[in-house]
């Protein structure tokens, strides 16, 4: 893992302009931290080789999509099982991979042990997905819904 010590002011302005806009080129980068393109792509490459720069996406609204249902799912998984060698986490972290309605899944602390970003096109595919899909998963115990009724904040930029 890069140490973050290792970055300095330049490169992390160099970060925000390209969390701004990762099509930018690094003429206008450049212009905005102070620095010749030529360096602009030296510390750009430096950062992608070092793994601090991880990849370059698209970011879709989801409802531009016809995906107008975000829902938070909370999940449980059974702690022991004799008929997986795997553990229930292993198997469950596997699954997950696969499912294209989840978007994000985090390990947690506390009570539940998952917490998965779902986003669905409405109400009816969101119950297909939960019972024919998580609560058919042999890890799986339980899991608590909560919907998004409105998006306040969303970014996809660190705080660097």
């Amino acid at each position: 893992m890069p140490d973050a010590a290792a970055l300095d002011k330049l490169d992390r302005a160099i970060l925000r302009a390209l969390q701004g806009n990762g099509r930018e080129t690094y003429d206008v980068v450049g212009g905005q931290v102070g620095l010749s393109p030529s360096a602009v792509l030296r510390r750009v490459k430096r950062m992608e080789e070092a793994g601090i720069i991880d990849r370059y996406v698209a970011l879709v609204r989801p409802e531009s999509v016809g995906l107008g249902l975000t829902a938070y799912i909370n999940v449980r998984l059974e702690k022991h099982t004799e008929h997986h060698k795997r553990t229930p986490m292993d198997a469950f972290r596997t699954s997950v991979q696969s499912w294209p309605e989840v978007v994000e899944c985090d390990a947690l602390t506390g009570e539940m042990d998952f917490l998965l970003r779902v986003v669905v096109e409405d109400m009816a595919h969101y119950s297909r997905f939960v019972m024919d899909t998580l609560l058919k998963h042999p890890s799986v115990q339980d899991c608590k819904t909560s919907f998004v009724l409105d998006r306040v904040k969303a970014t996809t930029a660190m705080p660097v």
